[in-house]
């Protein structure tokens, strides 16, 4: 038992010097002050065109009005499959205001998850075309580096903050990260759903 702990320790310390040297800490830090301001921002920005523009309330009333959910949720997953084109902050606004909002919420992190899984298999297509896989890895070098440095855990900070979940997810696709851990990591993308919508309640 004492061996099994100590084997415990020791791999934990050297993962942490591991993650000191690659300064995921501090990436890890970045990205959550980055998540800070992104959800003020859209605070601030919803409160701002509901006082000045136009009744938030009323607009998402039209909207529910005039698209039923199965084409809200479709247009979302589509979007989450080609790289995330419409923030999934104005869903989770859709979504508080309807009937059932929880059931909603929850189609609409299924639909992020499912595209996440969409965009991964887009990466695995296009890792196998040399060319195009050049020009992409270019495009995403950056999310490519901290993939191989971190793996799983930089899934998890696509999931949860504002980088991109379609362009990490791709990005897992290309470089052939296992689809069975990609799938258990991004799960998080659940948990951000549900802390955005909480904000979003206390501010409408």
């Amino acid at each position: 038992m004492k061996d099994k702990l100590h084997a415990i320790f020791k791999k934990w310390v050297l993962m942490h010097r591991y993650y000191i040297i690659t300064r995921f800490y501090f990436f890890l830090k970045q990205s959550a002050l980055q998540s800070f301001f992104m959800v003020l921002i859209f605070v601030l920005l919803v409160i701002f065109i509901n006082t000045f523009i136009i009744d938030v309330n009323s607009l998402i009333k039209n909207i529910t009005e005039t698209y039923s959910p199965p084409i809200v949720i479709l247009c979302f997953l589509f979007s989450e499959s080609i790289l995330g084109l419409i923030p999934p902050e104005i869903f989770i606004l859709w979504s508080s205001k309807l009937a059932y909002p929880w059931l909603f919420l929850f189609l609409l992190a299924t639909a992020s998850y499912i595209g996440g899984a969409i965009s991964y298999f887009i990466g695995v297509h296009l890792s196998k075309t040399p060319r195009i896989s050049k020009y992409i890895e270019l495009k995403i070098r950056k999310y490519i580096i901290n993939l191989r440095k971190w793996g799983g855990l930089f899934i998890v900070l696509g999931a949860l903050s504002p980088i991109p979940h379609s362009i990490v997810s791709i990005g897992s696709g290309m470089i052939k990260f296992k689809f069975s851990y990609y799938l258990l990591w991004s799960l998080f993308r659940y948990l951000r759903f549900a802390i955005y919508y909480l904000i979003i309640l206390k501010v409408l």
